[in-house]
């Protein structure tokens, strides 16, 4: 379990991180969301112990991080860092061996994953000449190709097209299932939500808001829900603490001031037809961004 507790970074009289707390659990996809300029990047390079910080701990295991632990992670940053120079299995292997590999175990890692990655074609192609989405999975696999214990990524999606995004995908439930913890910071709000496990939401440099996705989508569902009957619903225009969001026939979306409402509204609907559904209506993880970044 990675853990980060009262993070606090200071650049002079600017505060750029206040009292930032949450956990990456192994086996997760953790999914980490903010606007440009929110923290988030500066939290990770905290993590990974690239900038320092003025106040708080990270902790791995409930141990502080060392410099040892520090090598079992994988990081992948927002702006690319490749040898442009360099063939692409040539830089993989070359990473692998920083990391303790030997060059027979080091190419055939490298060339699994980069193949994993859907770049098999392209081993012995120099990074300059890929596009911007596969130098990005070239990036990717040097953060992958020493089966890190805790995966940290800075937009790992930036540049792909549909396709690549669902290989990348892939890749990172694959590590997470083989119990990685794994923290990726995205700005494609569809992508993370249908992604991660957990989540984690910044603005201004404060955690406005973590948990599940489950569990969030839960606790700012507020009192909408949607029913669905065989019976025409317009009788919920006249039902006193009801405000109709959409309408039509049998189908309706609508708020109310309470459960007990929602209760009536339930009893009466049952009583008027048949009813095929009757749920709460949990919001995207778009409208809970903007609802709690307001």
């Amino acid at each position: 379990m990675l853990e980060l507790s009262g993070i606090t970074k200071n650049y002079g009289t600017h505060r750029v991180l206040d009292d930032v707390s949450f956990t990456v659990a192994p086996g997760r996809l953790t999914g980490f969301v903010g606007g440009n300029g929110a923290g988030k990047t500066t939290t990770m390079r905290i993590t990974l112990g690239v900038l320092s910080r003025d106040a708080g701990e990270v902790t791995l295991d409930g141990a502080p991080v060392t410099a040892a632990d520090r090598r079992s992670f994988g990081y992948m940053p927002e702006e690319r860092g490749l040898y442009p120079k360099m063939r692409v299995l040539d830089h993989i292997v070359y990473l692998a061996r920083l990391h303790g590999f030997d060059k027979a175990e080091a190419t055939t890692r490298a060339e699994a994953l980069l193949v994993e990655l859907g770049l098999g074609e392209r081993l012995q192609d120099d990074i300059e000449t890929l596009s911007l989405g596969n130098q990005q999975r070239a990036q990717i696999a040097a953060a992958l190709v020493h089966d890190p214990k805790v995966l940290i990524l800075d937009e790992p999606f930036s540049g792909l097209d549909p396709l690549a995004v669902e290989v990348v995908a892939g890749v990172l439930q694959t590590r997470a299932a083989a119990g990685a913890a794994v923290l990726f910071s995205s700005h494609q709000l569809d992508v993370v939500e249908r992604l991660c496990d957990d989540l984690v939401i910044i603005a201004g440099g404060t955690i406005r808001a973590a948990g599940t996705r489950d569990g969030l989508r839960e606790r700012f569902a507020g009192h909408r829900f949607e029913l669905v009957s065989a019976a025409d619903a317009g009788w919920l225009r006249e039902e006193q603490g009801v405000d109709v969001v959409e309408f039509d026939g049998g189908y309706a979306l609508f708020d109310v001031d309470d459960d007990e409402t929602a209760q009536r509204v339930l009893r009466r609907a049952v009583a008027v037809g048949d009813v095929a559904s009757f749920a709460p209506r949990h919001p995207s993880l778009a409208q809970i961004f903007k609802e709690v970044i307001q």
